[in-house]
């Protein structure tokens, strides 16, 4: 999944996984300059339902103690989605964005 942050600073473009791992979905936050994330939650059994991923996306937060990244993310404004797996999401963040006249 793609999340880009628009009115960011640095408009900063994510990369959420999700990977299988000893009957686990381990979720992991990636972007260009390596910042950290907190994500919630880390780990799942099951796969999430679009609420719970959309949950997952906007309490996304930048690790401060545990930034290595030469520019901090900030994670500003609402994201533009992009998603195989949960299509529904380029939707949702849309009229969310139009709702807040961010389009």
């Amino acid at each position: 999944m793609k999340l880009k942050y628009p009115e960011s600073q640095w408009g900063e473009e994510l990369s959420l996984y999700a990977n299988a791992l000893d009957g686990w979905i381990h979720f992991e936050v990636v972007d260009f300059y390596g910042n950290e994330y907190i994500i919630n939650p880390e780990k799942v059994k099951t796969p999430l339902t679009l609420e719970e991923v959309i949950l997952l996306i906007e309490c996304l937060e930048v690790d401060r103690t545990g930034s290595h990244g030469n520019m901090q993310g900030t994670l500003y404004g609402i994201p533009e989605a992009e998603s195989l797996i949960y299509p529904e999401l380029k939707q949702y963040f849309e009229e969310k964005r139009k709702g807040f006249g961010l389009i």
